[in-house]
């Protein structure tokens, strides 16, 4: 069994699924989690190659955000696309990366997920609110690499 296979349980997965979507209900945003086993090149260049693949980068509003995490690396990278990154607060990503790391470090890959996917709801909500007639435009099941 691979490592991506012992990453999350089934249940954990059902959990952030429902986590993106609880935070999707309240905003135009989209958010996705991409699982890969390994990163055969720098993680943060990868995950921007995989924004793409997921057509993250097709949003209307440009406020797509991928949480995407190389299990073998044991590392992760949020990515925000340029709609949402023009109005958060600076260092927003790294305060969002430093509580979903202090869930990881105690091997709670669920809790971390499920707070990552929380904080960019929240702003994404605050900054591009649901309203009458939005479309959830992404998958929000979590995607998969090898």
């Amino acid at each position: 069994m691979s490592h991506i296979e012992d990453f999350l349980s089934h249940e954990a997965e059902t959990e952030i699924v429902e986590a993106i979507r609880n935070a999707e209900a309240q905003t135009s945003g989209e958010i996705r989690v991409h699982i890969e086993s390994k990163c055969d090149n720098d993680p943060f260049e990868h995950a921007l190659e995989v924004f793409h693949e997921l057509k993250m980068d097709n949003t209307r509003l440009q406020n797509g955000v991928l949480i995407y995490v190389a299990v073998d690396l044991r590392q992760f990278v949020i990515y925000g696309d340029k709609g949402i990154n023009d109005v958060v607060p600076i260092g927003f990503w790294d305060s969002t990366r430093d509580a979903m790391l202090a869930h990881f470090k105690n091997g709670n890959y669920k809790d971390g997920l499920i707070k990552g996917i929380e904080e960019a709801g929240k702003m994404l909500s605050k900054y591009f609110p649901w309203e009458h007639g939005n479309t959830n435009e992404l998958s929000n099941d979590i995607s998969k690499g090898s």
